[in-house]
């Protein structure tokens, strides 16, 4: 069964994201592959971002000043997340051309931010253009000097020779994923990229119809007027 909404499905936020995230991906590449050669590859690149799940504080017992045993607490270990990136790069020196990036909501808080800014800031710096596609509704934007616009996802498009002016696609719950430019070296133009289809691709090739219950509200809540519930 299709998904009902016409462009990003809000029920794939939650638990699920870090599937479609990594299935999205995926899919970008594949469909790029074709279109650039042979000139370039689309290769995934996975990452860990080391991420410690919060503390819980307890009150501290006074202090007696008597020796006691020691107590055996279990201490806040860092998990590894995985992150995924989408690297075009040429096939003659394998120079990275353009980094594509579909966020996760460990890239849009915490110590996850901070790795995925810094990150960030070193490809900006760079001669590669930065493909950011935001279909995260919780958790920080890319940093911007402008206010964004209020809608619920984005798509940020740095290109190398044009910083820091960035082409910002707002993309609302109504309307279909857009089709957006993947720029390339001087001289050899740009490929086109058709997030609804690799969207629709990863939903239907995987089965997340039978993943989510439309008949409930998404685990990121949406407005009342928002939900498109199904039968």
């Amino acid at each position: 069964m299709p998904s009902p909404f016409p462009g990003m499905d809000p029920y794939l936020e939650g638990s699920l994201w870090m599937s479609v995230h990594t299935q999205l991906s995926a899919e970008i590449a594949r469909q790029l592959a074709p279109k650039l050669r042979p000139r370039y590859l689309a290769l995934t690149n996975e990452r860990f971002v080391y991420v410690a799940k919060t503390e819980i504080s307890r009150p501290q017992p006074a202090d007696s000043g008597i020796a006691v045993a020691p107590l055996h607490m279990a201490t806040v270990m860092p998990e590894p997340v995985p992150q995924i990136t989408v690297e075009i790069r040429d096939t003659a020196n394998r120079r990275l051309v353009t980094a594509i990036e579909v966020l996760s909501p460990t890239n849009k808080r915490g110590q996850g931010r901070e790795e995925y800014l810094a990150k960030r800031g070193r490809l900006l710096h760079s001669s590669a253009h930065l493909l950011e596609i935001d279909f995260l509704r919780e958790g920080a934007r890319v940093p911007m000097k402008e206010v964004l616009p209020s809608v619920p996802y984005f798509v940020f498009l740095s290109r190398a020779e044009n910083r820091p002016d960035t082409e910002v696609f707002p993309i609302t719950l109504d309307h279909r994923l857009p089709v957006v430019p993947v720029p390339l070296l001087p001289g050899d133009g740009e490929v086109r990229l058709d997030l609804q289809q690799a969207l629709t691709n990863v939903y239907d090739l995987l089965s997340y119809d039978l993943a989510v219950d439309y008949r409930r509200p998404p685990e990121v809540p949406l407005p009342a007027h928002a939900i498109q519930r199904r039968d």
